[in-house]
């Protein structure tokens, strides 16, 4: 029986390069110490994609085998939901455009639809288009905000934003904690310094809605895609891309939308001059 991914997708696609392997009962982890399982080797002449399979494809960290990331932008623009490598943690990401696939990723993860996603961009231009941009000035002694951001992206960090009429609405969250932004609606957008999801964000029409990987039943990151591809898999994940073991440090999350760049989980970027911390930070823990 073919995989059925909702209203995104139309055909399945076939390809002899791909890798499978077959859904196995979920792991009981300590993702961000344990060892590395065993990575198997999997082989598959064409891609016939059943119920009980997932798509394991194998890259290089460095990008330079990017060919085999086609089949994987081919499922995410037909509606699929996956795992990809950032410049932090692993993400499962799905077409932004795509809401019966923001839907199962909800499902998968098992997140409230109130819980924040970011999204991953392109560029700038991304990041323009979907939201009301940066501010131009700042209360830091900066006259434009923006150009020291462009000193951090691509980079390990998440900015949030207003966003715009072009992002769809089950991808926004209202707010934060604060009365005066609940009706104000915010995302949470990225420039992954990563060469394997630059190299996926690139051939898609537009970003990608993201969240970062967890142990369902443990507070820690999921660091190994073989055991992300254990736990996730019998959700109903439908591939996993694997480029290598990554360490738990999810990015730095800013938020833009107040008067002053305010940090509100401190990550893998370092805290930059204009950027205040925030003494009582948000659970921003779905971000990657």
């Amino acid at each position: 029986m073919a995989l059925k991914l909702g209203p995104c997708h139309h055909q399945l696609i076939s390809n002899p390069h791909l890798s499978f392997r077959t859904k196995t009962p979920a792991l009981t982890v300590k993702a961000a110490v344990k060892k590395s399982p065993k990575r198997l080797k999997y082989s598959s002449p064409s891609f016939t994609k059943d119920v009980d399979e997932l798509l394991y494809v194998e890259v290089d960290p460095s990008g330079n085998d990017a060919w085999k990331l086609e089949p994987v932008v081919q499922l995410l623009n037909k509606g699929a939901v996956g795992v990809i490598p950032t410049d932090t943690v692993y993400a499962i990401v799905c077409d932004l455009k795509c809401n019966s696939a923001i839907d199962r990723l909800r499902r998968i993860k098992n997140i409230q639809a109130s819980k924040p996603l970011s999204t991953l961009c392109r560029s700038f231009q991304d990041i323009d288009t979907y939201t009301t941009g940066f501010p131009r000035g700042g209360g830091q002694g900066l006259s434009n905000i923006f150009r020291a951001v462009k000193q951090c992206l691509p980079g390990p960090y998440t900015f949030i934003l207003t966003a715009s009429k072009s992002l769809p609405k089950s991808c926004t969250r209202y707010g934060t904690t604060t009365s005066k932004l609940l009706s104000r609606k915010n995302v949470g957008v990225r420039i992954p310094d990563d060469a394997v999801c630059q190299a996926i964000l690139e051939k898609m029409s537009a970003p990608l809605l993201s969240t970062s990987v967890r142990s369902p039943k443990e507070n820690e990151w999921i660091i190994d895609p073989v055991v992300i591809a254990d736990v996730y898999g019998p959700e109903g994940l439908d591939f996993v891309v694997d480029a290598g073991v990554r360490m738990a440090e999810p990015s730095t999350v800013v938020d833009m939308t107040a008067s002053y760049p305010r940090i509100i989980r401190q990550g893998k970027g370092p805290k930059q001059h204009w950027m205040v911390a925030d003494e009582d930070p948000e659970d921003e823990t779905e971000i990657a």
